[in-house]
């Protein structure tokens, strides 16, 4: 039997969007797949990933100060980090930027370590992440964050086996009310507007309105708002679903309006079609539903996608499409001449790299760049030879540098 292990400390969606990496691994011969997690999401873990061996910690929540909280995931921890330490992993896929990520590494073989590593006092980041970090400065262009994670393994399942294709199963619309930046949710009088187009155009016979209790007042605004046919038949359970709940809920929807959450990604997982609404830092292109059957639509401002954490100069204008009356005409028809300025309608789509969104309305007008940077990016990880052409050479002095020419890559573990 080899172990693997997967170190994911970051919030519900990343632990969804891990899935192609967590995949690949389980499907190695003889594989046990171990996943160590924030302790908030072992149940939901255990839904996702019923095979995987899960290990634990306190990674977010403790409500103190740095130093306290430091202090705390150590006295927490130190029985979990023992039992790892204890194990013989094959190979440890630690994903995250974190600190206490870069001390889970301390406990094992450096050289068993991808992604973040720990040697002799330093943190160590590897050849594949170090990359990502380059392109960051382009995020219009990059790739799906889960076929990121699983390209940490050559052998990484193919893309359209990740995910069933969404269909609808019977059980109405679900609203997500809010996501956990503000300026990527929609505004409770404009969610209820979108809903109810959507609603109508699909004669949904009830609506469930989603979230965490700090979410419950927005579903009651959004409620209001509805017309009182859809009021009659609209259920509020914001702060009302554990994870199990939450499961049956959005895998029997035929529809789930969202902007970019985990509830978005537990429903690709799940094959249920997502209606995904993007804008502010929210970009398609890095966190978009995974799995053919969803329909996102993008703001697509000069000043997309932006720096949630910096203040916004712009008054939000990326809302504009969506606020304006057209667009409800246009999530009617689908037709491309309805689609107001400053959005871009995509369906999800494969391509040799994984996951893509291809447009049905509005101008992709990075779409040739994406390209050229992804057929690099799967000449990359194929170990081919790129065709080097003139924007495949400027991708290659930006992505690559000098040591790593210099220097050989440690022998993978990634195959097994």
């Amino acid at each position: 039997m080899k172990n693997y292990l997967v170190i994911q400390l970051a919030r519900f969606g990343d632990l969804i969007q891990t899935k192609r990496l967590i995949r690949t691994l389980a499907a190695r011969p003889q594989a046990t797949v171990h996943l160590c997690l924030d302790v908030s999401l072992a149940p939901l873990a255990r839904l996702v990933y019923p095979d995987a061996v899960l290990h634990p910690v306190t990674a977010h929540g403790t409500g103190l100060s740095d130093a306290q909280a430091s202090l705390r995931m150590l006295l927490d921890n130190r029985c979990a980090f023992a039992e790892l330490a204890a194990l013989d992993f094959e190979a440890v896929y630690n994903i995250n930027f974190s600190p206490l990520n870069f001390r889970l590494a301390a406990l094992f073989d450096p050289e068993r370590v991808e992604g973040y590593a720990w040697r002799n006092g330093q943190e160590i980041t590897g050849r594949w992440p170090a990359m990502a970090m380059r392109w960051s400065g382009f995020r219009r262009l990059g790739m799906n964050l889960v076929d990121f994670w699983g390209a940490y393994c050559p052998d990484m399942l193919p893309a359209p086996a990740i995910n069933p294709e969404a269909t609808p199963k019977g059980g109405g619309i679900g609203v997500v009310l809010a996501g956990r930046e503000s300026r990527r949710s929609m505004p409770a009088p404009l969610l209820a507007q979108i809903t109810a187009t959507l609603a109508g155009s699909r004669k949904a016979r009830s609506i469930k309105l989603l979230g965490g209790p700090a979410e419950r007042a927005a579903g009651q605004a959004v409620a209001k708002e509805l017309p009182a046919t859809l009021q009659a038949v609209t259920e509020n359970l914001a702060g009302r679903t554990d994870w199990p709940q939450l499961v049956d809920v959005v895998g029997g929807l035929d529809l789930l309006i969202t902007p970019d959450t985990g509830t978005m990604h537990l429903a690709a997982h799940l094959g249920t079609p997502v209606a995904a609404f993007f804008l502010s830092s929210a970009w398609c292109f890095e966190t978009g539903p995974y799995g053919l059957g969803h329909t996102v639509y993008q703001a697509v401002t000069d000043c997309l996608p932006c720096l949630e954490t910096a203040p916004c100069q712009e008054n939000v204008k990326c809302l504009n499409g969506f606020a304006d009356p057209g667009f409800r005409r246009f999530l009617v028809t689908g037709k491309a001449e309805h689609a107001p300025e400053g959005l871009l309608a995509l369906h999800t789509a494969f391509d040799g790299l994984g996951q893509t969104y291809e447009p049905f309305a509005g101008t992709d007008a990075d779409a040739q760049k994406r390209t050229v940077l992804r057929n690099f990016l799967l000449h990359h990880l194929s170990g081919t030879e790129p065709r080097f052409d003139r924007l495949e050479q400027a991708f290659a002095g930006q992505l690559y540098r000098e040591k790593d020419w210099m220097t050989a890559e440690k022998p993978s573990k990634a195959q097994g």
